[in-house]
């Protein structure tokens, strides 16, 4: 298998032993690690956002890890202008792009390019959000499918994010988010990339998941959040959704104790990797779904 000209892609659920996968491939085939993360691109949230340990990155080369300030937000533009720029540079020096990540939005415009659609004005977001809350998933597809069929063989029903932004988007433009996807190309071939997505059994990953929180708990997560909130970041900001940061800011207040904190950390981690298995299976049909043993198995064959 000649990975060594290819750029790789590995997509998977928080917790799922992403980056220690890419820093065994790594070393195999002489790459470079490149985040696809966009929690892990804030250099104040290192522990919360689960950042490769300083000594991980100095055996590998690890790059977009932790530079940008969580006072400002950063688009998936932006991120693919560096990624595009890191690529280029590994190549440049006869080594191997591995690109590492559980945002979905970020693989999709590297593989696909980034669709330009027109920003949608809040009010009428907000408008069709409510509409969901009110009349449940179920019924908001079936209403979606009305309004663009184009979306049956491309949209999971139970995927309440890529539905509701179907819908806004038919809505606002008229014209389907798949016309826009069409008229959008990447600067890449499909026979560049060699693409892994790891499918960890739920339960294990639970288990995993649950270690993860005690362990940023540990680390001194509770602390990382007491600076961030010095930093007065505001509360639109990006950086202020990462998963972990309002629970300890109520911990840290006394309104909430440490048990609590870990469970509802807990519960949002766990939530948030069913989204991103859900954007897996309805966005990477084409790329190489493995296990953690046929991942162990994968290493073994280079």
């Amino acid at each position: 298998m000649d990975l060594k000209s290819k750029i790789i892609l590995v997509y998977g659920p928080t917790a799922s032993g992403k980056s220690e996968f890419a820093i065994k491939l790594a070393k195999k085939i002489n790459g470079e690690i490149i985040n696809a993360d966009s929690i892990q691109i804030y250099k104040e949230l290192k522990i919360l956002s689960a950042r490769p340990f300083s000594k991980n990155q100095k055996k590998i080369k690890h790059h977009l890890y932790g530079f940008q300030s969580v006072k400002k937000n950063f688009s998936t533009g932006e991120w693919l202008k560096l990624a595009n720029k890191q690529i280029l540079d590994c190549k440049k020096r006869k080594k191997v792009p591995i690109l590492v990540g559980g945002t979905g939005l970020y693989f999709k415009a590297l593989t696909d390019g980034l669709v330009n659609i027109p920003s949608i004005p809040i009010k009428l977001r907000k408008k069709i959000r409510l509409l969901h809350d009110k009349i449940g998933s179920k019924n908001f597809f079936l209403k979606l499918i009305k309004l663009d069929p184009l979306v049956i063989n491309n949209i999971n029903p139970s995927d309440t994010q890529r539905s509701i932004r179907a819908y806004e988007i038919k809505l606002f433009t008229n014209k389907s988010m798949y016309e826009w996807f069409n008229k959008t190309k990447s600067k890449y071939e499909k026979k560049d990339f060699y693409k892994i997505y790891i499918d960890f059994p739920r339960k294990e990953l639970l288990e995993r998941i649950s270690l993860r929180v005690h362990e940023i708990i540990k680390k001194g997560a509770a602390q990382e959040v007491k600076k961030f909130i010095k930093l007065r970041v505001l509360k639109s900001k990006s950086a202020y959704k990462a998963i972990g940061v309002n629970e300890l800011r109520k911990y840290l207040n006394k309104e909430i104790k440490i048990d609590e904190v870990i469970e509802k950390i807990s519960i949002k981690t766990r939530q948030y990797a069913k989204r991103q298995s859900t954007w897996g299976r309805g966005n990477m049909l084409d790329w190489n779904k493995m296990t953690p043993n046929s991942l162990n198995k994968f290493l073994k064959k280079i």
